[in-house]
């Protein structure tokens, strides 16, 4: 069984659902397919950050004052906690899987505490995602897709208050390891639209600059794949 965790986000419900379907549709092993919806979270009492709404449609994080573009932007670091040991698949929601996702769980190496695409991204676009900003930070979309070693003991070190009270560069800088316990996974693993080489063939595709189920983001590369993949969900829910 595989376990995979997927950023939720309720203004992105066809996203999840499209990115869902597409692991399901190529998988040849059972996976546990989980939301990490931060008011489920919050219910449980596994997450207590607080933010508010601004003018641009970021988010704003009231414990450190910095902005952010989407509700799963700190839960995801929550992963070994719910994990508890073995290994998981973190992923944002706007993805879209073209290949068995077994390969990507091939991967994984013991020796490191999570395995990332170690992208060099610094956005040419000033707005992303139906309007909101787009933020640059070192080590952007490293944490997008995460292969997280639940069972390493460095992971032990990342607490629920430093997942609710940190600040999030620290977490998506992943201070709590060191650079020797960062693990590379090849780009084709999280592909991103309109920057990576496509010379590529994306085995994971990553619409991270706004995807087609947003009315202004109809023309990106690979929408038309997304959007047979979301007829093809719909048609097979009838």
């Amino acid at each position: 069984m595989l376990n995979i965790y997927i950023g939720y986000d309720h203004r992105e419900k066809e996203a999840f659902r499209v990115c869902k379907h597409s692991i399901s549709k190529h998988t040849t092993i059972p996976c546990a397919l989980k939301a990490l919806d931060h008011k489920e979270l919050r219910k449980e009492g596994l997450f207590t950050r607080e933010w508010k709404i601004k003018s641009d449609g970021t988010f704003e994080d009231i414990r450190d004052g910095r902005p952010f573009s989407t509700e799963f932007a700190f839960t995801r670091f929550l992963v070994p906690h719910i994990q508890k040991d073995g290994w998981a698949l973190f992923m944002d929601c706007d993805m879209l899987f073209t290949t068995d996702i077994k390969e990507l769980f091939e991967l994984c190496d013991d020796k490191y505490a999570v395995m990332v695409v170690k992208h060099k991204y610094e956005p040419k676009d000033g707005i992303k995602m139906d309007g909101c900003r787009q933020e640059t930070y070192s080590r952007k979309n490293w944490s997008s897709v995460i292969l997280w070693n639940c069972s390493h003991p460095s992971n032990q070190k990342l607490t629920l208050e430093d997942v609710n009270y940190k600040p999030g560069n620290w977490l998506h800088n992943f201070k709590w390891l060191t650079d020797e316990e960062i693990g590379s996974l090849p780009e084709e693993w999280n592909w991103l639209e309109g920057h990576s080489n496509d010379e590529i063939k994306p085995k994971n595709i990553h619409y991270t600059r706004g995807g087609p189920w947003f009315k202004d983001y109809k023309e990106v590369g690979y929408a038309k794949k997304w959007l047979d993949e979301f007829t093809e969900m719909q048609l097979g829910e009838l």
